[in-house]
């Protein structure tokens, strides 16, 4: 028999209010990668170089970018990067996070694209934080809010697929039902 779960109710502006809280990102920490936020716009460049040399290398996510304006792209990106190290880890932050994930959605772009592509962000964000005089502080971090955005890709994928079955079947908490019935 399928019970209904709490976490069901936990939806809108009340996940990003539970993802800031997940993250559990001290005031210290917060301090340390807003510390870093000029290193980070120094590598940022890098980081795009290497990331759309990845993507663009594989005729599966390349084709999403034809007829794009790439100088776009590469400037998102790179803000996207920075903003990692802005100091300010709240629901607004949580929220321009989201809204990243929805525009992947929007375009459906599969989620396995942006969370295998993460790495590439995760190595320039370490080489980042091994500028801090306590990198390993700062690691940890950095670990914190990658992790973010991790769970907002998902979040966002999630959204969606529960709104087309709720759709489907007619409200949200059957399709809850069905999407967690073995």
């Amino acid at each position: 028999m399928s019970v209904d779960r709490s976490s069901w109710q936990i939806k809108d502006e009340a996940v990003l209010t539970e993802l800031v809280q997940l993250m559990n990102l001290s005031a210290d920490e917060a301090a340390i990668l807003k510390s870093l936020h000029d290193a980070a716009q120094k590598q940022a460049p890098a980081m795009r170089e290497d990331f759309y040399k990845r993507l663009l290398a594989h005729p599966q996510t390349a084709e999403y970018f034809s007829n794009v304006n790439m100088k776009h792209m590469y400037e998102t990106l790179q803000n996207w990067f920075v903003e990692l190290f802005n100091g300010v880890y709240d629901e607004t932050y949580a929220r321009r996070r989201v809204t990243v994930g929805r525009v992947h959605v929007r375009i459906g772009l599969p989620v396995r694209y942006p969370i295998a592509m993460l790495d590439v962000a995760m190595a320039h964000a370490e080489a980042v934080a091994q500028t801090h005089p306590q990198p390993d502080a700062a690691m940890a971090a950095v670990r914190k809010v990658v992790a973010l955005d991790v769970a907002v890709f998902n979040q966002a994928y999630e959204d969606r697929q529960i709104q087309i079955l709720a759709d489907t079947v007619g409200n949200e908490r059957l399709a809850r039902r069905l999407l967690s019935e073995e």
